[in-house]
């Protein structure tokens, strides 16, 4: 085969795909603007994508901020500088950890149980039938989803990085023997409200992004069964990928020029 023409056929094919993404995307958001609005999907989805992420969101941010203490007393140790751990830890946790290990394990959830629900529908041709019912399918099954993880993840990232704080703090006071006053007072000192509201725009934009990715995966899913798996698996893999690109492109935009 011509490695050209293998080339030229793989381009024209990620062009078509980013094309058919955008488009999807475009209208997508569009829906999401315009009414009607159904009120009783949207509380659902809140409380599916909220309220049980909330579990595996609390563990994961906890065990961050214990880990992240005990690595930086590893590391500080090494040139005195202790008394830094606790801004490492709520800087590091309110900027990055938090939102990106909310966004990953939300899309790990929400992103596979979203691709394989619609893409479920898709090939039962449930989603034909609300066509035919003439219910359009982008307002009843796509905005909800993309409304309540948009909104539902800045709320979850805040609660994960409180309870990722809490958990260096606990291991840096009664692992550490640090002083539970002056880890505080160093703690308020030194975090910004820059640094929670940059993790909080982060965590709606990934939000987004989950959303997005299992919608337009399970809505275009095609082959049955195998093709519900292959959606699913796509949605989580495309939406943490994404995650991480659009991570290190924001950081660069909130903190460039500090």
């Amino acid at each position: 085969m011509n490695p050209l023409a293998l080339i030229g056929r793989t381009l024209l094919d990620f062009l078509s795909a980013v094309g058919h993404l955008a488009r999807f995307t475009a209208k997508a958001v569009r829906h999401c603007f315009s009414p009607p609005f159904y009120a009783g999907q949207i509380a659902r989805q809140f409380v599916d994508i909220g309220y049980y992420s909330l579990p595996v969101v609390g563990l994961t941010t906890l065990f961050t901020g214990m880990v992240l203490a005990l690595q930086s007393h590893t590391g500080f140790s090494r040139f005195d500088a202790e008394s830094a751990i606790p801004t490492v830890v709520v800087l590091s946790i309110t900027r990055e950890l938090g939102p990106v290990m909310c966004g990953l394990m939300v899309a790990g959830r929400i992103g596979a149980s979203i691709a394989a629900e619609l893409g479920t529908m898709r090939v039962t041709e449930q989603i034909d039938a609300l066509t035919t019912l003439s219910t359009n399918p982008y307002k009843y099954l796509i905005a909800p989803r993309i409304i309540a993880a948009t909104l539902m993840l800045p709320i979850l990232a805040l609660i994960g990085d409180i309870i990722g704080v809490f958990g260096g703090f606990m291991v840096c006071v009664y692992g550490l023997k640090f002083n539970a006053a002056n880890y505080i007072s160093q703690t308020w000192e030194y975090m910004e409200t820059r640094d929670v509201v940059s993790g909080l725009w982060k965590a709606a934009v990934f939000g987004f992004i989950i959303a997005l990715m299992g919608c337009y995966q399970g809505f275009n899913s095609k082959g049955g069964a195998q093709g519900v798996g292959k959606a699913t698996t796509n949605a989580v893999v495309s939406a943490s990928i994404l995650i991480l690109v659009t991570d290190y492109i924001l950081t660069g935009l909130f903190f460039s020029g500090k």
